[in-house]
């Protein structure tokens, strides 16, 4: 008599599952034509739309007994960070973390009185149509206050150049692509792990299950492995599509691919931990939405999806970073725009596996067969 084999069952189940994913109209539709369409839409507007957050750095040789150093420092959209050593602020300008370096100088001709000059790299090009409409104004403003009723741009104190270095270009996708990616593994794993297990406990699937030899944990794995099959093909299709539709940028080529592929499983897995989360609160399946857009809707909002979270006012930015869909995000566009490793995103990595293990605490204790 041959041994009943677990694994064989396992994967009978996972192939049956994954077929009816594939020919279910919702799971196409919020899992991979969605997130599509906007990275379409964005791709196609371009590169205009910048994060509107400009952080910048005084150069140490800059002037700063000066009113437009006044002005920019109590201004609300430039934020003047600091850095340890050359070499971090070196790092964090050629990858567009920062928009430049401002100096300030006294001008040896009578006019105008000062000069600025920023420091800046390509990677910073999607902050600057912005940053310089707001430069200029608030030195327009400053000399307006010495020069009332001045002609256009005569008698200015102060005068605009602009140093650029040429690295690898910031792009709208560079941001809308992870985050879009982050929102198809967040819907998936929460609204489709969620309908499957209470649409196989309502049909009474689950318990035919029981009459067979296959144990319980193979019957999860099975169900499981399905989805993640399922949108990790996903999620190979988004990268790809914004890469070579898009120019999305692959720093390290196919090692940044297979790192974001690794980062897409982790935030997938714990995505479905609350899935399970949610099916086992729902008493019915019209209840299944509601608890499901209570997890999904406030991270596809605040975890920085189309927009940074520095754009939030200060009190709600502790919130955004609390959820593990942006540190998700995150440790994505660190790794396919910065470059880094999966070692150097390891405190995002960190904090999406402390969520893991506590949605899966919750999940274990609400998790219903029957």
């Amino acid at each position: 008599m041959n041994k009943y084999s677990q694994v064989k069952a396992m994967l009978a189940i996972t192939k049956g599952s994954l077929s009816a994913i594939f020919r279910s109209p919702s799971a196409i539709v919020f899992s991979f034509v969605f997130p599509f369409i906007f990275i379409i839409v964005f791709g196609f507007i371009g590169d205009n739309a910048g994060i509107p957050v400009y952080k910048i750095v005084m150069d140490k040789n800059s002037d700063t007994s000066n009113a437009l150093f006044d002005s920019i420092k109590t201004s609300n959209r430039i934020k003047i960070v600091t850095f340890s050593d050359e070499k971090e602020l070196r790092s964090n300008l050629i990858k567009g973390r920062i928009a430049g370096i401002l100096k300030i100088t006294k001008n040896s001709e009578t006019n105008p009185a000062y000069l600025y000059n920023i420091k800046s790299s390509k990677a910073s090009s999607d902050k600057w149509p912005q940053l310089m409409a707001t430069l200029n104004s608030i030195a327009n403003t400053v000399s307006d206050v010495s020069y009332k009723g001045r002609p256009a741009f005569a008698n200015q104190d102060f005068d605009y150049r602009r140093d650029i270095e040429t690295v690898r270009e910031y792009k709208t996708i560079d941001f809308i692509l992870p985050g879009q990616l982050g929102f198809s593994l967040l819907s998936s794993g929460v609204f489709g792990v969620a309908f499957m297990f209470f649409g196989l406990r309502n049909t009474l699937v689950l318990k035919r299950f029981f009459a067979t030899p296959i144990k319980r944990t193979y019957i999860i794995l099975g169900e499981g492995l399905s989805r993640v099959i399922f949108q990790m093909l996903t999620a190979i299709v988004i990268i790809i599509a914004g890469k070579y539709l898009f120019g999305f940028t692959l720093v390290h080529g196919i090692q940044t691919f297979l790192e974001m592929l690794v980062l897409s499983f982790i935030g997938l897995l714990i995505f479905m931990g609350f899935g399970f989360i949610v099916s086992g609160l729902a008493k019915n399946d019209s209840t299944i939405p509601p608890f499901a857009n209570l997890i999904t809707l406030p991270q596809f909002l605040l975890g920085g999806t189309f927009f940074s979270i520095e754009v939030f006012p200060k009190w709600l930015q502790p919130i955004s970073r609390a959820m593990p869909l942006t540190h998700l995000n995150t440790a994505m566009r660190n790794v396919a725009f910065e470059g880094q490793s999966l070692w150097e995103v390891r405190d995002e990595i960190g904090i999406l596996l402390l969520w893991g293990i506590v949605v899966y605490v919750v999940a274990i204790k609400v998790f219903k067969w029957e």
